[in-house]
């Protein structure tokens, strides 16, 4: 009569195989793990390249607020500044009202007002030159639409075309914007520019320009 193996080491046996089997398995799925070395390498490239985006920003928001902050200091008094100029104009037309027979007047009282007029223009005009405006002076240069409203041309042969001959209404710039432009007249008929000095000049002359020139600040 044949005797049994026991139960329980039947039972172990199989246990181990099945085991096995499993680490097996687990093993040839899992076999290509990546490697840790690889993976830190990876994960630091990534957090660079996070830090740089984050610094780029930082660096484009820093000038961008510096490039506001000088604009608002530069430009904060742009409209009061415009009419301010358009006091300092009524100033000179008051004066141009006057008759030249009444500036040399012995009046003392009225040769007062006369100055004291005159002296009221001279300071606004340089409180605001102080804070950035500056005076256009046109006067025979070449006509800019960027800065000049052409009023009307003079035709002069002898004037080099599109040449600044007359102005009407002095401009005004505030650090590199035009508070006011230049109400000129312009000159017709005349060698283009360039031409009187020989040289060839072939780009095309700016005409008067249309419609509001004036940029807001």
């Amino acid at each position: 009569m044949m005797t049994d193996e026991p139960k329980d080491d039947r039972v172990s046996e199989d246990m181990e195989a099945a085991l096995q089997a499993d680490m097996d398995e687990a093993g040839e799925d899992s076999a290509p793990a990546d490697d840790p070395l690889s993976a830190l390498e990876a994960e630091n490239a990534e957090l660079r390249d996070r830090v740089l985006r984050i610094a780029a920003d930082m660096e484009n928001l820093r000038r961008r607020t510096a490039r506001d902050v000088h604009d608002a200091r530069t430009y904060a008094i742009a409209n009061f500044a415009r009419d301010m100029l358009a006091v300092a104009d009524n100033l000179a037309r008051a004066l141009e009202a006057i008759p030249e027979g009444a500036r040399r007047s012995e009046d003392e009282g009225y040769k007062a007002l006369i100055d004291g007029v005159e002296l009221t223009g001279k300071d606004m005009l340089g409180a605001l030159e102080r804070h950035g405006v500056k005076k256009l002076a046109p006067q025979g240069e070449k006509f800019d639409p960027n800065f000049h409203q052409a009023m009307f041309e003079v035709p002069n042969p002898d004037v080099p075309n599109n040449t600044v001959v007359q102005v009407v209404q002095e401009g005004y710039v505030i650090g590199e914007r035009v508070l006011r432009p230049a109400m000129v007249g312009v000159s017709r008929g005349g060698p283009k520019q360039g031409a009187a000095n020989g040289a060839d000049t072939t780009a095309p002359e700016p005409g008067p320009i249309d419609g509001e020139a004036e940029k807001d600040a």
